[in-house]
């Protein structure tokens, strides 16, 4: 569209003489459009608009309740029943405009900010490094609304089990706790439904109750109902991770629970410089105080005494004491274990740190079992250590050649080393070499590929020296004039064995 101040400019330029063609040239237009501007002196052309087609909204909620949301069907009843020439688009704006093919989006309602109302809580999952090796790890954030105080926390992986023992935590931590807290639509306490009309899983609304609030769905796209919850991660990727370095799981909790309740407490937040450890001893008066004899959440798992008398949980094993082989009953803590047989505690055990696997534990102060099984899984990291540091092209080849997890893996690293053990370091290494060349995992033909090798390589036996001063010998001339030995019937049974 060519604009008004240009039109009129084109006109005047004619107007003082200027050609037809010099005014394309200049204005890099066409010679028809510079003749039509010329015809209509400048002026905009006024342009014609069709009438706008109005259709009945009552009569298009009817229609569209009748074909079931089916915006096509909906458009041929129109123009064939209903003599309503109206375009498909036009037809589909309209259903959008109306709300009735899509509900209209209403804005989030504006809470004001008051004290020990509101708390929320989120998960996200963020990928760090521990120890130099990448993980995914599932971030727990719960913030006070008003006060804006935070409790942070690190897990492998979030379970309803999980949720509970971080808020008991996280408000056994505060003390205290907020009336209701927003949680999204994803949440592991919600059950169906979304926004207002979400049913929350009776197990966590029984475990809201008891700690004196209830858990709220914010409609769906309206994220900024629990915006500071939002704004915390932003905090927690812009200001915690960077710069961090964490050498285990417990080490980064460590230093989130340092972050989240120390340095951001006193830290003010905001335009307005809120610190949120003085806020809060304004809120404590408004918020929930909870009894001190909360007891923490627990997980109930059967588990039967084997014959060493262990009984096995998430990959370790735990010594019961007695000398029974009942079943027993293993109550899962957030940090310890106990050991129940007929309501009667048997033992109590830390949980172990972040990926202890295959270890037996025993309580102090107890006799010691005396026997330890000889048959469980051992870890094949030890293996590993060894076969790399033999050379670096037998590192290349195990990260060709391993698996990522499972039995298979364990299988190969033993066999693999077993193998190593059988010949001399250069033989290996240069089977290895070639396996890693024709991209072989198959420890048999590696092993065969070793005895090429040896074969190929093998020199010459030499010769052996034999002293002939033991026919001068004393022993040698007393036997020498003895009967020869008869092996005649060894000859019999060589031959019998060829029949």
């Amino acid at each position: 569209m060519i604009d008004v101040d240009r039109r009129s400019a084109i006109f005047a330029l004619h107007q003082e003489g200027m050609g037809l063609r010099e005014l394309s040239r200049r204005m890099r237009l066409g010679r028809n459009t510079v003749r039509r501007i010329i015809r209509r002196q400048g002026r905009m052309p006024a342009a014609a608009r069709a009438e706008r087609v109005h259709i009945d909204p009552q009569l298009l909620e009817t229609l569209y309740k009748d074909c079931d949301g089916r915006a096509q069907r909906v458009h041929e009843k129109l123009v064939e029943e209903e003599g309503v020439a109206v375009a498909y688009p036009t037809l589909t704006r309209r259903l959008r405009e109306l709300g009735i093919s899509t509900p209209t989006e209403s804005r989030c309602a504006q809470v004001p900010d008051s004290p020990g109302a509101e708390m929320q809580h989120d998960t996200t999952v963020y990928p760090i490094k521990l120890a130099g090796k990448p993980a995914r790890l599932v971030a727990s954030l719960l913030y006070l609304r008003y006060s804006k105080r935070r409790y942070l926390k690190f897990y492998r992986a979030f379970t309803r089990f999980r949720m509970k023992c971080f808020f008991h935590e996280a408000l056994t931590f505060w003390g205290h706790s907020a009336r209701e807290c927003i949680i999204d639509n994803t949440n592991l306490a919600r059950l169906r439904g979304t926004g207002s009309a979400a049913l929350i899983v009776p197990e966590m609304e029984r475990f809201g109750a008891s700690y004196g609030f209830r858990f709220l769905c914010h409609a769906i796209g309206h994220a900024n109902r629990k915006a500071g919850e939002e704004r915390s991660f932003w905090t927690v990727e812009t200001n915690f991770l960077p710069g961090r370095t964490f050498q285990s799981l417990e080490d980064l909790n460590a230093q989130a629970l340092e972050w989240a309740t120390v340095r951001m407490e006193h830290r003010p937040q905001g335009k307005a410089g809120l610190v949120p450890a003085k806020a809060f001893e304004h809120e404590c008066r408004f918020l929930i105080e909870l009894p001190a004899h909360l007891p923490p959440p627990y997980q109930v798992h059967e588990r039967g005494t084997d014959q060493y008398g262990y009984a096995a949980f998430d990959g370790n094993y735990y010594w019961v004491p007695g000398t029974k082989r009942e079943d027993i009953k293993v109550l899962q803590y957030a940090d310890r274990l106990k050991l129940y047989r007929a309501r009667e505690c048997l033992a109590e055990y830390p949980l172990p740190a972040d990926g202890v696997k295959n270890a037996k534990f025993a309580p102090p102060g107890q006799p010691q079992p005396r026997h330890n099984p000889s048959n469980r899984r051992h870890p094949t990291e030890e293996e590993e250590k060894r076969l790399r540091a033999i050379d670096e092209r037998v590192g290349r080849y195990l990260d060709f050649a391993l698996k990522p997890k499972g039995i298979e893996r364990h299988h190969f690293l033993r066999g693999l080393f077993a193998l190593s053990r059988q010949m001399s370091a250069a033989v290996f290494v240069r089977a290895i070499e070639r396996a890693l060349r024709y991209q072989i995992v198959d420890l048999d033909t590696l092993q065969r590929i070793a005895l090429l090798l040896l074969d190929a390589s093998e020199p010459p036996l030499p010769a052996v020296d034999i002293d002939q001063s033991f026919r001068a010998r004393e022993s040698y001339l007393e036997g020498r004039l003895t009967d020869a030995p008869d092996f005649s019937r060894y000859n019999q049974l060589l031959e019998d064995d060829d029949e």
